[in-house]
């Protein structure tokens, strides 16, 4: 402020008993408040990241020296060469990133048509039906792993497969049975995406509905012309939480798809402590175990590589992502 502005506001101050003073010095500590609670929950976030990379970036001397602390004192990228080797990187991501793509484009077809459904038609049992899709997002998904499982080693569609074929189809190890439940809202957090979803569609004026149909459009061109451009922020951030979690998960695919067949980038991931001690064994002989160290660097840097792709992503896709968080408005 210039000495004009400063006398004017001490003057205005005294006039006001000190109110103007009080009001800037409690907006300066919630600005100030606010910040470090920002900083600190950054920090939080980020911390764990900043570990690993130090982590990773160091030479097999710094692992072992008690002196290095954050920044190594010798840079090396031998760990994210060695986890690239050992866990076949790129046949996994190429895998687990076709896979993911069917997944997330299914579970977005699916739940915007079934979103829809709810948010804007009256048919018999909805309420019920709802109701089922809010359990989905309670139950744990590990208590479902032993019925899939049966049920994908014997699929049948009412007894038909068995009818033709004279026994039930075995489809454990195939993506079919996987893609199938994400057409038919089923898949993994298919009932949260409904959700979602249901609220965007809740949150829409039904005049719009009622203009296009005035208009002479039928259900399905109201809906792809008129609500479904609208829709594309939250169906941006359905897909990219899709994506996200078939990605990662290890559940869902121990299911499905057999590592050995499959090689997904999350099982490698799983398995790369294993891995690492396997390649000690064939270079060092059956005694040989790697150093815990050493392991403990592979595995950051196998951690990084599988999150690498996951955060250029988020990058390209946040505009979006943050514009149907705001939008939503995840209300009853």
């Amino acid at each position: 402020m210039t000495n004009v502005e400063k006398q004017t506001f001490w003057e205005r101050n005294r006039k006001s008993g000190g109110y103007l003073l009080r009001k800037k010095v409690r907006a300066f500590l919630f600005r100030f408040a606010r910040a470090i609670l920002i900083i600190g929950l950054c920090f939080l976030i980020l911390q764990p990241l900043i570990n690993k990379l130090s982590i990773t970036l160091r030479s097999e001397a710094d692992l072992y020296d008690t002196t290095v602390i954050t920044i190594p004192r010798h840079f090396s990228i031998e760990s994210y060469r060695f986890a690239f080797m050992i866990m076949g990187v790129k046949k996994a991501m190429k895998t687990s990133f076709f896979l993911a793509i069917g997944v997330a484009l299914s579970q977005v077809l699916s739940c915007t048509l079934i979103g829809y459904g709810f948010a804007r038609f009256k048919f018999p049992f909805k309420r019920l039906l709802f109701g089922c899709v809010i359990l989905t997002i309670i139950v744990p998904p590990t208590t479902l792993i032993t019925p899939l499982y049966l049920y994908v080693q014997r699929f049948d569609i009412f007894g038909i497969f068995k009818l033709i074929f004279g026994k039930p189809l075995n489809l454990y190890g195939s993506w079919v049975p996987y893609i199938l439940m994400c057409l038919t809202g089923t898949g993994y957090k298919s009932g949260l995406y409904i959700y979602l979803l249901r609220q965007h569609f809740r949150n829409e004026p039904k005049e719009l509905e009622e203009a296009a149909y005035v208009d002479g459009c039928g259900k399905l061109r109201t809906f792809f012309q008129i609500l479904l451009p609208g829709a594309v922020p939250i169906m941006v951030s359905v897909g990219l939480f899709a994506f996200v979690w078939q990605w990662t998960d290890k559940i869902y695919s121990r299911v499905f798809f057999p590592s050995t067949k499959w090689a997904l980038i999350s099982d490698q991931l799983n398995n790369i402590a294993a891995s690492v001690e396997g390649y000690y064994r064939a270079i060092y002989g059956e005694a040989a175990k790697p150093p815990q160290a050493f392991s403990n660097q592979i595995t950051a840097a196998g951690t990084l590589i599988t999150l690498a792709p996951l955060l250029v992503i988020y990058v390209l896709a946040q505009k979006n992502f943050v514009e149907s968080i705001s939008q939503s408005g995840i209300k009853a």
